[in-house]
């Protein structure tokens, strides 16, 4: 079989070694794909928004099976465009990744249906939006209404904090026309879980539960970022909760999707806070998380062409999904300086021992050399039988990769370790 996948990150990479395993899998083309990947795929100087070369290219080469991963090319119709053509995919169609799309869409789609998730208000008026913030409860959060690269959204913590977030968005632009609609909403605490989830629009398969640490500094500190390391499972995410989630949550989104005639098919990402007074979405994902993918896919037992298959096929209820029991821990190695300024072009080295459980997320390929070339450089991922020996050995791991200018969290799984003593 020819496969393709659809992006150049990280996420990607760890999809593409799972995929390999497959010993049906002759060939795999990654669009555009980046200097690390290009060592378990074919990498095509093709980026993941031109769709029209997408769609080309597959039916050029003969592409079997697609995997579109990122958000950009589900919300932009890839999916459609490709099955149009006769080429079966994973990932939704556009009508149903807009629960990414619009957090517009996807507040108001869980009031309509009950979801539980955070009190709200919609606003296109910046002077509308900065005369509620007058009254409103802080902290508050604000969040842009279409895609911006997983930054979107501004925890406040002043009254001051959320007007400047508001202008921002409104009248600065600084996601672009993602902040022409914004959503004001309820701050909500408690832990917070990450829930990927195998969905054929009739099923729901929850994988492996995961812990993401978004913040650039340690102990939480510093910017957002698209994600420092992850750990997996959550400790927090107890049976009896997901239990829960698939009851109140899950299968009601599923649900949902279906009755407003936009039936989700591919990986369903569930963010959820879990508040004193239950689980709530904070928000969707149409698509696999990054970093989660980096520790979620190496504990996947089942092969993921045939569970990815099956979601195409809707025959997802007879399939197999089987996950190891044991933990796993990935820790972000980046660019000092992210997610603000940063240099690129450092050479760096990877060393044998350690490369199959390395995913590289932004480098190039230049004279057979591997050179920095994102914020997020690295995912270095270890699975052991406990947590504790998860993340000794991915820092472990950390430790024989070198590159000018590399920066990481030193205590990625810190807050997990305590949780799970306390359950």
């Amino acid at each position: 079989m020819k496969l393709m996948v659809v992006g150049g990150g990280g996420r990607e990479h760890a999809i593409i070694k799972k995929l390999k395993e497959n010993p049906a899998v002759e060939h795999i083309y990654a669009l555009p794909g980046n200097g690390g990947i290009a060592a378990d795929a074919t990498c095509v100087d093709i980026g993941a928004k031109d769709i029209d070369a997408i769609v080309n290219f597959a039916v050029e080469n003969g592409i079997d099976y697609a995997v579109v991963a990122p958000d950009d090319p589900l919300v932009l119709g890839a999916v459609d465009a490709l099955e149009e053509k006769g080429i079966p995919c994973f990932g939704p169609r556009a009508n149903a990744a807009i629960i990414e799309g619009s957090k517009v869409f996807s507040k108001d789609l869980m009031k309509k249906y009950g979801i539980p998730t955070a009190a709200y208000e919609v606003f296109t008026d910046m002077d509308k939006a900065l005369a509620y913030l007058k009254t409103a409860p802080i902290p508050t959060v604000i969040k842009a209404d279409g895609l911006a690269l997983g930054k979107g959204v501004i925890i406040a913590a002043t009254r001051e904090e959320a007007e400047d977030a508001v202008r921002s968005m409104m009248a600065d632009k600084v996601f672009g026309d993602s902040g022409s609609r914004i959503v004001i909403e309820e701050f909500l605490t408690g832990p917070e879980v990450s829930v990927l989830s195998f969905t054929d629009g009739n099923v729901v398969v929850p994988m492996i539960s995961s812990m993401d640490h978004k913040r650039a500094g340690d102990n939480d500190t510093g910017l957002n970022t698209g994600g420092m390391g992850t750990v997996a499972p959550n400790p927090y995410y107890t049976s009896a909760i997901a239990e829960e989630c698939m009851n109140t949550i899950f299968l009601p989104t599923i649900k949902a999707m279906n009755a407003e005639g936009r039936t989700f098919k591919g990986c369903l990402y569930f963010g959820l806070m879990l508040t004193p007074n239950g689980p709530k979405v904070i928000e969707y994902n149409c698509r696999f998380g990054d970093p989660e993918t980096q520790v979620v896919l190496p504990l996947l037992k089942s092969d993921l062409l045939t569970v990815m298959q099956a979601v195409t096929n809707g025959t997802l209820a007879e399939t197999t999904v089987e996950f190891a029991d044991a933990h796993a821990c990935c820790v972000i190695m980046a660019s000092k300086g992210y997610p603000s300024a940063y240099e690129k072009g450092f050479e760096m080295t990877i060393p044998e021992t350690v490369a199959d459980t390395v995913y590289v997320a932004g480098a190039s390929l230049k004279d057979g050399k591997l050179l920095t070339n994102g914020g997020r450089v690295l995912g270095v991922t270890a699975v052991a039988d406990t947590l504790s020996e998860a993340i000794e050995e991915a820092y472990a791991r950390v430790k024989t990769i070198s590159f000018e200018n590399a920066y990481y969290r030193n205590d990625i799984g810190a807050r997990a370790l305590k949780a799970g003593e306390n359950h």
